[in-house]
């Protein structure tokens, strides 16, 4: 089964440099990733828009988060089937990447995929986002100039798992769903308490022709 977007200038045009080592990615979504669990059926002819380029969206906002950022690490939570944080890693070898995966079976997939992709500037770590979290608070880790999810939890859970690995005038940048402003208006307690400031949606370009995304910023104090 076609990919619909196999072959479209749209491809090289959003993603660069960074096509040949997702096209590996790809190619290996199409075989294996509904036997795997990590895509649904109706997914299969359709990875390029529904999960590499919706992936890929959030790249401008992470190069604009972190242009002034001596050390460009980004943590990315809940990392499953590389969305978005291998995509992303794909498109920015100038920045460090965190894979934060507790499940075995997808970090399997995950070490899988960075050999596949030749990545040099990602890190697995099978552990749940408090486990970090701990670190963190014990200076045994650097918070993150940037943190990434997509489809992990709503914000009211999403805002602890995330916020606490931020450096001070760091940034949390989430893929979301159409939900995403009233995910933000039930979360604002939740995201003050722990340390962020000024949440806010913004519609993210996927590429010329398709449907937009929401992208979720949320500044840490």
């Amino acid at each position: 089964m076609a990919d619909a977007l196999d072959g479209s200038p749209v491809l090289d045009q959003v993603l660069g440099d960074a096509l040949p080592r997702l096209e590996r990615f790809h190619d290996k979504l199409e075989r294996e990733g509904e036997p795997r669990g990590l895509i649904g059926p109706r997914d299969v002819d359709i990875i390029w828009e529904r999960h590499i380029l919706n992936s890929a969206a959030i790249v401008p906002y992470v190069m604009r988060s972190t242009a002034q950022a001596r050390f460009k690490t980004v943590a990315d939570i809940g990392s499953g089937g590389g969305f978005p944080g291998l995509v992303a890693a794909a498109c920015l070898p100038d920045h460090r990447f965190t894979l934060i995966e507790p499940m075995e079976r997808r970090v399997e997939w995950l070490s899988e995929c960075v050999e596949l992709m030749e990545l040099d500037n990602v890190t697995i770590v099978r552990s749940r986002s408090d486990e970090v979290i701990a670190q963190v608070r014990k200076h045994t880790l650097h918070p993150f100039a940037v943190v990434t999810c997509r489809a992990v939890a709503p914000m009211t859970k999403l805002s602890g798992w995330t916020l606490p690995l931020l450096k001070p005038s760091g940034q949390l940048i989430a893929l979301k769903g159409r939900s995403a402003q009233a995910e933000l208006d039930k979360a604002k307690d939740q995201i003050n308490r722990y340390g962020g400031r000024n949440p806010r949606v913004v519609e993210a370009e996927v590429g010329p022709g398709l449907e937009s995304t929401h992208v979720v910023i949320v500044d840490k104090r």
